[in-house]
């Protein structure tokens, strides 16, 4: 389902290369590459990101100040001007929002870029939260724990999410209303307090379907910290690398918008 973009404002911001003071209204934003087979590099208003950026893999979170941006991604070494593998224009950081966004192909093949708000609200005591996000190549699939449907036909690029008790749960994801498993099984270990999100990505077609996971802590009833998250090897320079063109990016002020994800939800 589209995400839905309102206008609002952003101030002037600057970054520094070194260990920079976290505002506590800061956006912490992850990006995740399940494009099958093609090594890429991320620009974010012309300016290099991300270089020889791997399938599958999951960045780290990084803080940074609210804002508009416009991203492009390209074969890697093409250059901010190379022809684009996927862009999206306006796309927003929301100022204090936790966010990951999804490098994927759409349900026909297609790459394309889906932003995803990720949920930082207070998991009751003894529970954890599970959300797992369509973003491959293929139809509608059930989301099963333990052999039982916990989430049903979930189609690309929706997400369902669920706070259930804490614990290890083996899942697997089946075409929808069929017993015929895509992938897995795979144990998830589901930590109290902790926001555990699965992709599932890459194509049904070309038999390259995938899991990647993602863990959010700071949702414990009594929160001890700032939310922030677990994922793959960064690539390229680290977390200079983001800074770097962050901070050349942002230094000037720029337009902000206020992202409302709409997604399927289970109690």
């Amino acid at each position: 389902m589209r995400k839905l973009l309102t206008l609002a404002a952003a101030g002037t911001v600057a970054v520094g290369l070194a260990a920079p003071a976290y505002a506590a209204d800061d956006a912490h934003v992850s990006v995740l590459h399940g494009v099958p087979d093609a090594v890429v590099d991320v620009y974010v208003n012309g300016d290099a990101l991300l270089s020889d950026f791997e399938p599958g893999t999951l960045t780290d979170p990084v803080a940074l100040p609210g804002g508009d941006y416009d991203l492009k991604v390209v074969a890697a070494g093409d250059g901010a001007d190379g022809d684009a593998i996927m862009e999206a224009n306006g796309v927003t950081v929301p100022a204090g929002a936790n966010i990951t966004v999804v490098a994927h192909l759409d349900e026909g093949g297609a790459p394309t870029l889906t932003p995803f708000v990720n949920d930082t609200s207070a998991i009751a005591a003894g529970e954890a939260r599970l959300t797992v996000r369509h973003t491959a190549a293929a139809p509608a699939v059930d989301v099963r724990a333990g052999g039982d449907p916990v989430f049903t036909d979930l189609s690309n690029p929706n997400e369902a999410s669920a706070d259930i008790p804490a614990g290890t749960v083996s899942a697997d994801v089946v075409l929808a209303g069929t017993e015929d498993v895509a992938i897995g099984p795979a144990d998830l270990t589901l930590a109290e307090g902790v926001h555990t999100v699965v992709y599932a990505w890459g194509s049904a077609e070309d038999g390259n379907l995938d899991l990647a996971v993602q863990t959010i802590s700071g949702s414990h009833s009594s929160p001890g910290g700032v939310p922030g998250g677990t994922g793959g090897q960064l690539t390229g320079s680290g977390p200079a690398l983001w800074w770097l063109a962050l901070g050349a990016l942002l230094a000037g002020g720029a337009a902000a918008l206020t992202l409302r994800p709409q997604r399927q939800r289970v109690s």
